[in-house]
């Protein structure tokens, strides 16, 4: 399983967010260029950038964004208000590995999927889930679907993942609600990274054994130390097969 360490920007400064709040922001004293370079050089082989300056419909921060893309030393997937086909397009352009698109992929299903044909494997689909229900516009509204549905209407496009956040889990701080997740792994027809999770090492070793799951974005838990990125990158690993002994 990989463990993507996840950087999330606003005013240029690297925060974790408590409900979505953007107004309520949690602030690391950290250069995010620095913390870029820090955790690929920890092993990480792809990060994930949030961009919450463009989703609150303000001026996205590219300059700082193509820093980290260009010097961080590994790939890089954006995500953070990507409403357009020029926007995903520019931030490929910027050299991102993939844009994540969870809003536009709910109200705009047919650009999106022909998004994901022009540029394959590099398109990645948010899920975000609260109390059962598929969430968009940061959170903030209830789609008048189900995350099912979603899924099932992204079965036959060439997407590189899907990135499921369970929110419960995510702004509950309560145990990690894998229930939902293991659900919609079951049933996704590309990788499944999960999302609002990991909270400690426990919960690496607990996601690293469940079908469909090929990665976990790991966000708060890095910056507050919670969680060591060597030691969960290791703990991600898969387990030896054993080989029988003919002597």
């Amino acid at each position: 399983m990989l463990v993507v360490p996840g950087i999330e920007l606003q005013k240029g400064r690297c925060v974790s967010l408590q409900r979505g709040r953007l107004d309520e922001p949690s602030i690391w004293h950290v250069d995010p260029v620095e913390k870029a370079r820090e955790f690929s050089n920890a092993g990480a082989s792809l990060l994930h950038v949030t961009d919450f300056d463009a989703v609150a419909g303000e001026e996205p921060q590219n300059e700082l964004v193509e820093n980290i893309i260009r010097t961080s030393g590994t790939r890089v997937q954006v995500g953070g208000g990507i409403r357009t086909k020029e926007r995903a397009a520019e931030l490929i352009e910027m050299g991102a590995a993939r844009v994540v698109m969870g809003t536009v992929a709910a109200l705009q299903p047919t650009m999106v999927q022909e998004l994901a044909h022009l540029y394959p494997d590099q398109i990645v689909l948010a899920v975000d889930i609260w109390q059962g229900g598929l969430m968009t516009e940061g959170w903030r509204t209830k789609a008048a679907f189900a995350p099912e549905a979603m899924m099932e209407a992204y079965s036959t496009t060439p997407l590189s993942a899907v990135v499921i956040t369970d929110i419960d889990s995510s702004i509950e701080d309560q145990d990690a609600q894998l229930g939902v997740i293991s659900g919609l792994a079951a049933v996704a027809k590309c990788p499944v990274y999960a999302r609002g999770t990991v909270r400690s090492m426990d919960d690496i070793a607990r996601l690293k054994y469940i079908p469909g799951i090929e990665g976990a974005l790991v966000s708060r838990a890095l910056f507050d130390k919670s969680v060591d990125l060597v030691e969960a990158i290791e703990i991600a690993k898969p387990e030896p097969t054993p080989v029988a002994d003919f002597k």
